[in-house]
């Protein structure tokens, strides 16, 4: 199975290096002129046929993870529009920003992509993770979308990537993960405190 992580963010290496482990390929897809000051980016560079355009990104990729700043967003859509998505599963692993009038980022991807259907996961973790749970507490992420083997595909790659794998549910999740992410920064920024909080879920 080919993997596609678009973004260079924290979260975009730490699952590549977790999906790595499962003896699964990487394909990492970055904006043009790309260069980072990051060790673990210098140490892909080592392997230039692992780094790639978002578009060639995606090209070899049959399971792309959406990992980028929010700024980028346009341009990964656009990077889509131009290809042929037969049999690629997409995870949207970002949050929208969190205003009066808060968008979804995964209604906004599904509504650029047409009737492709979109996945959401991994985007309880934030993009800086691991910085964000240093002490690797965080063992489950949460994935949404419609039924059918693609969703089995996202269920097996988050259980590959170390996690445990919870059902929200149907696309129209999508909307309440990201509203659970934006929560917990809430909290974190009212308590005022150099520390970040997340949530554990638990069956009574």
């Amino acid at each position: 199975m080919k993997i596609g992580i678009l973004g260079a963010t924290k979260l975009t290496t730490t699952l590549g290096k977790k999906i790595l482990s499962s003896n699964l390929e990487v394909n990492y897809g970055v904006r043009e002129n790309f260069e980072s000051k990051d060790i673990e980016w210098k140490l892909l560079n080592r392997f230039p046929s692992q780094i790639y355009s978002f578009a060639e990104a995606i090209k070899r990729s049959e399971i792309v993870l959406i990992c980028c700043e929010n700024d980028q967003l346009h341009e990964i859509c656009q990077s889509f529009l131009d290809l042929d998505l037969t049999n690629k599963t997409i995870i949207d692993c970002t949050n929208g920003r969190f205003e009066s009038n808060f968008s979804c980022n995964s209604f906004l991807i599904q509504k650029s992509l047409g009737k492709k259907n979109i996945y959401k996961a991994f985007n309880n973790l934030g993009l800086d993770y691991p910085d964000s749970d240093v002490l690797g507490l965080i063992k489950e992420t949460y994935f949404c979308g419609e039924e059918g083997p693609e969703k089995l595909k996202v269920k097996k790659l988050i259980e590959k990537s170390g996690f445990k794998a919870i059902d929200a549910g149907s696309s129209q999740s999508a909307y309440l993960l990201e509203a659970f992410f934006h929560l917990r920064k809430e909290i974190a920024t009212n308590k005022k405190e150099k520390t970040e909080y997340h949530f554990k879920l638990i069956t009574v």
